[in-house]
Order: structure tokens, then sequence, then C-alpha cells
């Protein structure tokens, strides 16, 4: 509520923050601590407000808008079990390297230190998790730091920023000029670096080009596979960001993961020069660690990151090159290569060697094949669909078999975080009510966050969340097997019906145990116009693309312990 004078409360402040610096869709669970922040949303129709189920999914939501757009995803929950609950979607944007901002409700100033109703410490609680935590108390501030909350959540390596606000000081009345429109700050090679860069590769014999991480855009994206298609340099993208690179360029060469294709692994072992672009090279990407040498690669290295921290940090580059992707991959087109055909029929080779290992599903135990599947939904979704997905093993008939082509169509957790592709999907449905999503989940993935189906429903968000149910937490089943033969714990799973679920809250549902059967209930789903689920039963065996649950266990029985 506004006064005649040109005073606002600190929450109105807040909330025309921000929208100056371009904010339009906040996921939020109410709560009484943050009142007066609710009441200014109400005025504020162009701030597109989500009330979602659980903190948990507010902040994946969010996270996955900072993953689609480079811009932070903002999020709004209450004090304590609010706060606590939302930790999900600051963990994931800290490994992930995501732009987002957490406003967490706070006790008033006067009841701090006191163990006050949920009261927390939040720069205690996220001081090793956020890039920064803070507390704002002082009203005439607000515009400082939300500022700051933006730079800081997208410069250098982005990540999360929590701030806490004292429900007192959200309805102090205070006339403050705005802060100037956030813009990110890009970072750009240096003539130095890309002459050294250039003789590097007149060098070479046979280099890889490495790509990952976040802050990329459509532009450098393209860049990217200007200087491939130039250079005829092989092109890998690191774990869960295969949208980087389209899938069928000449150049591709795979998906550097979980799985991963043995012939791309060799590759890059036998490479004489490696240059890593906006990735960290952490321990999937890196094989457990053991794909490089830790400090001092003996293959030649150029690791190019935004954030000087991260140079030198675990690997040793031989040319550290600080630079954003944004800036970096344009500025490829201004470094000539040499001596190209030497290496020409060797990345030609690893392209069909990609195109091999995703094209032929593997025979799997049981009616259902998730490979056929896969390679029928990258042939009939349109190049823009959507994928999110959580983390489970069903997520690995998506990085072998599906093929990424546009830039922002892969939303996935590289922190491996449980329940996160239903959210995801809500978030991108939100963001992009035109383009197409399909959800993918685990029967055991789905349920951390299956509440948010409401909020899909209460949205009218009609995308397809395809539930892969074998019963078990399918990793863990694996990983147990492989260490502790035969002795089953903890890890069975007994599964609602999924489509029934589904049609409780008004959606469509429908169940699949055959792989002929799903493409037609795909098409349903799709058609419905409404949130859709397609409860697919799948054999507990067919534990990944190229192995059973019985041939790990054997192998682990038959080896010496």
């Amino acid at each position: 509520m506004r006064s005649n004078d040109n005073a606002k409360t600190a929450a109105e402040i807040l909330v025309d923050q921000l929208l100056l610096h371009g904010a339009r869709h906040a996921f939020c669970v109410p709560g009484e601590s943050y009142l007066a922040v609710l009441d200014a949303f109400h005025d504020r129709p162009a701030l597109e407000v989500t009330v979602c189920r659980q903190e948990g999914g507010a902040s994946i939501m969010a996270e996955a808008i900072g993953k689609l757009t480079g811009r932070p995803g903002i999020c709004f929950v209450t004090r304590g079990p609010g706060a606590t609950n939302a930790s999900a979607g600051i963990h994931i944007a800290q490994q992930d390297s995501t732009p987002m901002i957490v406003f967490v409700g706070q006790v008033a100033r006067g009841m701090r230190e006191r163990d006050a109703f949920q009261e927390l410490n939040y720069r205690a609680v996220f001081g090793s998790m956020a890039k920064w935590a803070t507390e704002i108390d002082d009203p005439e501030r607000v515009p400082e730091i939300v500022s700051r909350a933006f730079y800081t959540a997208t410069s250098g390596r982005p990540g999360p920023v929590v701030v806490a606000l004292p429900e007192d000081m959200l309805t102090e009345r205070v006339a403050v000029p705005d802060a100037r429109p956030w813009h990110p700050v890009e970072i750009s090679p240096g003539p130095a670096e890309l002459s050294e860069l250039e003789r590097l590769l007149a060098k070479a014999e046979r280099p890889l080009l490495i790509i990952g991480g976040s802050r990329w855009s459509p532009a450098a994206s393209a860049a990217m596979m200007r200087f491939a298609e130039r250079s005829a340099i092989a092109v890998t993208t690191t774990f869960r960001r295969a949208h980087l690179f389209d899938a069928l360029h000449p150049c591709y060469a795979g998906d550097l993961g979980i799985g991963v294709n043995p012939k791309l692994l060799a590759r890059i072992k036998q490479s004489d020069l490696v240059i890593l672009v906006g990735g960290r090279l952490g321990e999937t990407p890196s094989q457990s660690y053991t794909l490089f040498e830790i400090p001092s690669p003996r293959t030649t290295f150029v690791h190019v990151y935004p954030d000087p921290e991260e140079l030198g940090r675990v690997y040793s580059p031989h040319l550290a090159i600080n630079a954003t992707p944004e800036r970096f991959a344009p500025a490829l087109d201004a470094v000539k290569v040499q001596n190209s055909n030497r290496w020409r029929a060797a990345t030609r080779a690893a392209h069909e060697d990609y195109l091999a290992w995703s094209q032929a599903p593997t025979k799997v135990p049981g009616a259902v094949n998730l490979g056929e599947i896969m390679i029928g939904l990258r042939d009939a979704l349109p190049r823009d669909a959507i994928i999110c997905n959580g983390a489970g093993n069903f997520a690995g008939w998506i990085h072998r078999f599906y093929r990424f082509r546009d830039f922002a169509t892969q939303v996935g957790p590289t922190s491996g975080s449980m329940g996160y592709g239903l959210p995801a999907a809500v978030a991108a449905k939100r963001l992009y009510p035109e383009r197409t999503v399909v959800c993918f989940a685990g029967d055991g993935d789905f349920l951390m966050t299956g509440q948010e189906f409401a909020t899909a429903l209460q949205y009218e968000l009609p995308f397809v969340t395809i539930v892969v149910d074998n019963g078990m937490y399918g990793t863990i089943r694996m990983h147990q097997e492989r260490e502790y033969p035969g002795r089953v714990s903890a890890t069975a799973l007994r599964n609602p019906d999924f489509a029934a679920y589904a049609r409780a809250f008004g959606g469509f549902g429908i169940t699949v145990e055959k792989t002929e059967d799903f493409a037609a209930a795909f098409h349903a789903a799709a058609k419905s116009g409404v949130p859709a689920i397609i409860h697919l039963k799948v054999d507990p065996e067919a534990i990944t693309p190229s192995t059973t649950l019985e041939a790990i266990r054997e192998k682990a029985s038959a080896a010496p312990r």
C-alpha cells in the first residue's frame, strides 16, 4: 500500500528493484515473515509469481530459470524450515554454477539472537553454500544490496546469493533512489592469450575441444560451432551441457559424462592439445579425476574460464585464459588455424563414432526399451523442445540416445540432485509457454518433488512427465550390487499408480508397459492440453543402456575379495 508522498515500504522498493534489474518471474511458498513482500506483489503484475507447494520445488524452479536464461532466478521463502527446505535448489545452483537469488524471511531485528520462532543465522547456515549470504538491516540499503546480489550471482563463476529480510524492516517506509539496472560483466580474452592459442593449435596433431559450464548464450554457442567447422576440431560437451553444441554438427564427438563412449575417452586421452572452455572439469566429466594428471596434465592443456580463482585450482594449465564463453567464443573468429588437414579425418571419425554410439538402441530385459523410446522422441519432438530430468540411472538413456540440437534445450542437475526434473519443467513452461517441455523422472526421483504437479495444474502448464518406474532407487542398487552383491538393503520401493496420481490432480495419466505402446500414449498425453504423466514400467534388470543388474552382480561375485 502506497502513501501520498514518495516513500514506499522496503518490500515495495525490493520488488521494484527486481523489476528494474529485469526479473519477470519469482517462485515462492508464502510465509508470514515476508507478508509485506506478498502485498507488494499484488500491485506489480509485471513480476509473475508462481506459488509452489514446497520450498525445495520453488528453489529448483528459480535455479532452472537461471540455467535457461543466464539471469538470476528469483525465489522467496519463509524463515527457518522454509529456508532449510530451499537449500536443495541453493546447493544445485552452487554445484551447477547457476545464478540465483533467494530471499528469505527473518525474525524482527529486535528478536535476533534469542532463538526466536524459526530463527536462523543465514550467514552461518548458507555461508559455505552460497556465493554471498547477507541480511538487510536498513531499508535504505535495499537498492544497493539487491544490485550487488545481481552482480554477485552472475559475475565470475555464477552461483546463488541468499538475502535475509527481517520482517519489521520490510514494513518501514523510506524514500530512496533506485539503483542502475544490472548488466552482466563479460571478460574478454587478451591478444597475447589468443596468439598463444594460435601457436598451440599450429603445433597440434590431435587437438580436442571440451565445452561446458555456464555463462553461454545462443550467440556464443553459434560462434563455437563456427570455429569448430572452420578448424575441423572435434568437440565434446561435459555432463548435462549437451545443448551447447548441435549433436549433428560434423565436429561433435559426444557427451563427456556418465556412461561415456569408450572410443571418446580413448580419443581424449590420446589428444596432444585439450582446450576446455567454460567448464571446471569436475568429478563427473573428469571420470573421477582420472582423465588428466593432477596438478600437471601431460597433455597440453588450455583452460578458458570466467573466474580466475578456478584457473589452476585443480589442473595447472599450460595456458590459462580468464574469459567468459560469451566473449571468448566470438573472439575465436580472429584465431588463425593452420594445417587443420592433419586432424580433419580424425574429427570425422569422432563424429561417426558418436552417431554409431547414439543410433542403435541396446537390447535390454523386459518389454520396454528406453533406448527405442528416446530415439523415437528425438525424431518426433521439435528441435527447440526442452528436456528436463532429475537424477537416476534412467537419465543414462537421455544422455546416450537423445540428440540435443539447440541452445537451452537440456535442463538437468550436474549436481546429481534427485527431484529436479518436475520443478524444472514447471519453470521452463512458465518461461516458454509456447515451447514443448518434457520431464523425465525416476520413480524415487519423482516423488521427492511430485507435489509440484499441483503447481503445473494451478498454472495450466501442459507438459508431459515420463515416470520411469523400476521399483527401486536404481543407481544405489547398481552400486550396491557391485560392492555388496546379492545383499539388497534399503533400495526397494513400493510405488503408487502414477497415472492415477495425475488424474487425481485433474491431469492426464496413462500407463505404458510395452515399447510399441509408447508413441500413441505420448501423443495422447501431449494432445490432452493438461499436465500429463506417462507411467512407464520398466524391468529392474535394465539398469543401464549397456548392462544388467544380474551381470553386475555376477561380475562382483566372481571378483576376488
